[in-house]
């Protein structure tokens, strides 16, 4: 049997609209340098990205 990894070994970012981390996932193996949202809601909100503390965006 192979070597599994551990997860806490896995490479980590930050997402740039819920400033919260998220890890490497499989799916993610041939695109992780272009992955800059957690997920498909953080994609969707990106017009809200916080910029110094403050939003981008005034939401309505």
């Amino acid at each position: 049997m192979g070597k599994t990894k551990s997860k806490s070994n896995l490479p980590t970012k930050i997402c740039p609209v819920c400033n919260r981390p998220f890890n490497w996932r499989k799916k993610w193996a041939n695109c992780w340098n272009e992955v800059k949202y957690c997920s498909e809601r953080c994609r969707r909100n990106r017009s809200f990205e916080k910029v110094g503390g403050m939003e981008a965006k005034s939401r309505r």
